[in-house]
């Protein structure tokens, strides 16, 4: 990409190419699984496949060849409706929007929405994740989730650090860095204020040196030279870091990173354990470091293809009004509390700069597909290392990340020596509440893995046929949660804990075990494949 466009070069994907143009050439052969076909198996070929795009640029360019990108050069408003029309599209799984004209701002600065939502493309709803981590469009997300939960096992790689980057085109300081330059939408109509964060990356790292984190966190303007993060201090990294240099009487160094190469959000969302870097995570993932600068103005290193670095302290003394907020479970929050104040110190970005934006609310969005596929693979990874076979899991997006579905194989039995099906369900409940992710969830269904659990079909059917209504319940009485999950009263609220239940949804076993007349579970395979060879669409 370069100027205000979006270049029409072709793709060159390793294994395949993505060519310029039409919708239908450049997924010509993808076909959508069935409903009753078997889930994807990991294969290690994958790993080779992955092609990492390494800016927000390149990452456009990968959408715009898909037809997955419109780009809207009539002048629209940060008051609203910036932020309504990303809720729209995102709604109807429409492309991703960029904003070249912005009322009240100088050509310069743009406005990517909806940069991770789910896809335009009916065979490929989560190409725009699939792009993001590096592999082909039509991906299968259990697939990703699969690669994730092997890459905890992956030895980090450092990043490296570069002389200069892209992100520091154009350098900020004093009265010069204004955050009011930056077309900064107010997205819902009762949000407390324009959220100038609500996809990019805050870079902090602790007093003595040792650990350097990236996470995401929604903050609110409140002038040219201030903003509110949302740092909680349990829950968050961001808020465990705070806490430290708080503890000393200081103010906290921070960079704030908006529109960083496309794997960086889902690593910044992913809540790997403390002291473990994502930047390093991300280079063991992809097998090559990721390329970092220094700031100009704090001891930080951000990376070096980012649209636009936001530097400046984290002062604790002086707070200010935070929220409320639309967010992720897809309701207008209610809450405003007092919040640290961030003080700007530099802003570098790139010529023809994008801030990337998330309009929070009813699921799909970025929340759910930016935090709901890492957990997936985060809760699948500990389950294993726990001696649970699981052969998926799924954070489901639609539900807002508040139901999460677990398959084991049949042999479950025999693989792990637990004898009832309550017991295997209760022990996976116990394993999950573990986690830091558990936060976000208030239901487990566990299942057998004759289904894809990302097919509404499987998983309702395989739900409700499976569950005693009452006998199949496992209830964990107290785990901690996040206070947005409106399901909760005000007394959980003020706690953080509150109670997780767990559905015993698998099959007997033995003959008791009823049969599957689908099609892939009841007919001879000599059969299934003539029909098949001579099927015509």
């Amino acid at each position: 990409m370069s100027g205000n466009g979006i270049s029409r070069r072709g793709l060159l994907w390793r294994g395949g190419l993505l060519a310029a143009g039409s919708v239908g050439a450049s997924l010509a052969g993808i076909t959508a699984q069935s409903a009753a076909a078997a889930p994807p198996k990991w294969d290690p070929r994958a790993a080779d496949a992955k092609r990492r795009l390494g800016s927000l640029r390149e990452y456009l360019d990968a959408l715009n060849a898909l037809g997955d990108l419109r780009e809207i050069n009539r002048e629209v408003d940060t008051h609203l409706e910036i932020g309504a029309i990303t809720r729209r599209t995102t709604e109807i799984s429409g492309p991703a929007v960029l904003f070249n004209r912005i009322k009240g701002h100088r050509r310069g600065f743009r406005v990517l929405g909806a940069p991770a939502a789910l896809s335009s493309l009916p065979s490929a709803r989560y190409a725009r994740v699939a792009l993001s981590l590096g592999f082909r469009p039509e991906t299968h997300p259990l697939a990703m989730v699969e690669a994730l939960a092997r890459a905890h096992d992956l030895k980090p790689i450092e990043p490296v650090t570069v002389h200069s980057g892209p992100c520091q085109q154009n350098v900020l300081l004093g009265a010069e860095a204004d955050l009011t330059k930056i077309p900064v939408p107010l997205l819902h109509d009762g949000d407390g204020g324009p959220y100038l964060n609500t996809w990019g990356t805050f870079v902090v790292g602790t007093p003595d040196g040792k650990w350097v984190n990236w996470s995401i966190s929604r903050a609110m303007l409140v002038d040219g030279k201030r903003f509110a993060p949302l740092v909680v201090p349990f829950f968050q990294h961001l808020g465990v870091i705070a806490a430290q240099w708080a503890e000393q009487g200081k103010q906290a160094p921070f960079a704030l990173v908006q529109g960083a190469e496309p794997g960086i959000p889902f690593a910044s969302a992913m809540s790997l354990p403390d002291g473990v870097s994502e930047a390093s995570f991300l280079g063991g993932y992809y097998g090559k470091p990721v390329e970092l600068v220094r700031c100009k103005t704090v001891d930080l290193r951000v990376p070096s293809t980012a649209e636009i670095v936001i530097e400046g302290h984290i002062d604790f003394e002086k707070t200010v009004p935070e929220g409320p907020m639309g967010e992720a479970p897809g309701y207008m929050s209610v809450h405003v509390r007092q919040m640290p104040t961030c003080t700007v110190t530099a802003i570098t970005h790139r010529d023809n700069a994008i801030l990337p934006v998330v309009t929070a609310g009813k699921a799909v969005d970025e929340d759910h597909t930016a935090v709901g596929v890492p957990a997936s693979a985060i809760i699948l990874n500990a389950l294993r290392k726990n001696g649970i076979p699981a052969t998926n899991a799924w954070m489901v997006p639609e539900s807002a990340l508040h139901v999460l579905a677990v398959t084991v194989p049949q042999d479950w039995p025999k693989r792990t020596g637990i004898a009832s099906s309550r017991e295997l369900t209760k022990r996976i409940a116990e394993i999950i509440c573990d986690t830091r992710v558990v936060i976000w969830l208030s239901q487990v269904m566990v299942l057998d893995d004759d289904l894809d659990v990302t097919d509404h079909r499987d998983l309702m059917w395989g739900f409700a046929t499976r569950t005693h209504p009452v006998k199949d319940q496992v209830v964990i009485p107290q785990r901690s949660f996040n206070a947005l999950m409106v399901c909760y009263g005000k007394e959980e609220q003020e706690t953080y804990l509150a109670p997780l239940l767990a559905f015993d949804s698998l099959l007997p076993q033995g003959s008791e075990r009823p049969r599957s007349t689908a099609f892939e579970a009841n007919y001879p395979a000599e059969l299934r494949k003539k029909i098949l060879d001579n099927w015509v669409d």
